[in-house]
């Protein structure tokens, strides 16, 4: 933004005393006390009336694209068990069927469109998931529904036949085969996925979203140079590069942290080590129970230590940073053992179940905990079941905050919510739905939470990009329920309103 603006009456949170804030030409240059700031070049005015201004927010972990297609998915995550999802995909295929333009279109067509849904955990559910359960509601129509973690779909036989996978025993693919599908499904028409991406981007930025890091499975250089070129401007964006896109990235001269446009930049490189939880595959040393003497009884290794770090010695010396995808308790202890053997600098996302002596090692080895706080609460149970007598080392916040180690907290959507208030309640409360806090030892504070979404932001100084967030309460005396809630006012990009509702 050039030009001048004034935000005035604003409070820093922890404080009452309101303040005047100066942005100019996108960076805070002055603040101080209400009527103290010089004024009186200023071309612009907003007026806070009291409202707590806090640095802008990330996501630092977001699928962006599937993000921005999942509202347009039936929702099935309600679903207790595979016959209750069965009955969610019944109804909607009844209501799809019913409606005349949906006919007119599956009559030009020629055969029924395909139904996606998303969202449901198998994990805890009495009764399996089956291609024939699908097509007993479903006849010809080709459905898939996408797990809550991603790392599963379940197909009916009409779906597995057009992705080409028959004689399937189930109809649920597993991770990579399951990736395939979601590459498939991601196969639309740029510019209808570049328009949800648009509605996606301007809702994140309602809540307080200035960017976020995209780990879309994807050619993200193409598709986020597109999308600037087309208008898109309201978020700062970090895409990753994943191993099938490597040699393409390096012979074109890319490393992270290069400006692809003034929004848009080359993030880290990421590989995806092991599965997750509610899938029964992230890599661990103990093994799940009722898989007992099963050859994956373990989780599963998608990525071996003599793969592992040739390609982080690769992409490191390529200039890239890395993020690495580590759940189970082994998968992390090899990831982090790649570091220690590669020198390498970047991220373990998720850090989901941690051995003791892992903790200290983050900080050791300058490995960012790149953390989804909100999975905690969406896995409590499953967690409880699989992982019994090792939560207290689950989804461990506090101890890695008290090990040293750097917090970058995001979301990882569609698989919770793309919200950081959201994110930064559950990092703070361990609560949700009435329950009682899991595990409430490894919260960690509000302060810590904000600066874990805010690049390390622990305040608005002098000198900062003006990239800021005006809300109505104070974060700092909020409950975890006010600030899952949190009213945002304002959203500022370099000083460019990117959401108001003042």
């Amino acid at each position: 933004m050039t030009g001048s603006l004034l935000l005035l009456g604003a409070r820093l949170p922890g404080s009452g005393a309101p303040v005047d804030v100066r942005i100019d030409d996108g960076v805070v240059t002055g603040i101080g006390p209400a009527g103290v700031v010089e004024t009186s070049s200023a071309t612009e005015r907003i007026r806070l009336d009291g409202r707590w201004l806090v640095p802008g927010l990330w996501d630092n972990h977001v699928h962006f694209t599937q993000w921005a297609s999942s509202a347009r998915r039936l929702d099935v995550s309600t679903a207790r068990s595979a016959a209750e999802t069965v009955a969610l995909v019944a109804a909607a295929t009844a209501a799809t069927t019913a409606s005349a333009e949906s006919a007119a279109r599956e009559r030009q067509a020629g055969s029924p469109a395909l139904l996606v849904g998303i969202g449901f955990r198998d994990g805890l559910w009495s009764d399996a998931p089956t291609a024939a359960a699908l097509d007993a509601v479903t006849g010809d129509r080709p459905v898939v529904l996408i797990s809550a973690d991603l790392h599963c779909c379940w197909l009916n036989t009409a779906a597995l036949a057009s992705f080409g996978v028959t004689g399937h025993p189930d109809g649920v693919l597993r991770e990579e085969d399951a990736f395939a599908v979601h590459r498939a499904l991601d196969d639309v028409p740029t510019t209808t996925s570049d328009a949800w991406a648009q509605d996606a981007a301007r809702a994140a930025a309602a809540r307080g979203v200035v960017g976020v890091v995209d780990l879309e499975m994807a050619w993200n250089h193409e598709v986020w140079q597109r999308r600037s070129a087309a208008g898109h401007d309201l978020l700062r964006v970090e895409f990753g590069v994943y191993p099938q896109h490597l040699e393409r990235a390096i012979a074109e001269g890319l490393q992270t942290g290069d400006a692809v446009t003034d929004l848009v930049t080359v993030g880290p490189f990421k590989v995806i080590t092991d599965g997750s939880l509610n899938t029964r595959t992230a890599f661990c040393f103990d093994e799940y129970p009722g898989l007992e003497g099963l050859p994956a009884s373990r989780g599963v290794l998608t990525v071996e230590p003599h793969e592992l770090e040739p390609l982080l010695a690769r992409a490191s010396a390529a200039g890239f940073t890395v993020a690495v995808h580590a759940i189970g308790d082994h998968a992390n202890r090899l990831a982090l053992d790649a570091f220690a053997a590669t020198g390498s600098t970047g991220s373990i996302e998720h850090a989901q179940l941690l051995a003791p002596e892992e903790f200290p090692r983050f900080a050791a080895l300058g490995a960012v905990a790149s953390v989804q706080p909100e999975h905690a609460l969406d896995d409590r149970d499953v967690a409880d079941r699989f992982w019994a007598g090792r939560t207290g080392r689950a989804f461990a916040l506090g101890a890695l905050l008290e090990a040293g180690a750097q917090l970058a907290l995001g979301s990882d959507a569609p698989v919770a919510p793309l919200d950081p208030w959201v994110t930064i309640a559950a990092a703070v409360g361990r609560e949700r739905d009435g329950r009682a806090p899991w595990h409430p030892e490894q919260r960690i504070p509000v302060s810590a939470a904000l600066a874990a979404s805010a690049r390390g932001r622990e305040g608005v100084a002098v000198g900062d990009v003006a990239d800021l967030v005006a809300v109505d309460r104070d974060p700092l005396a909020a409950s975890p329920a006010e600030l899952r809630s949190m009213p945002v006012a304002l959203t500022l990009l370099a000083g460019r309103p990117t959401h108001t509702s003042l």
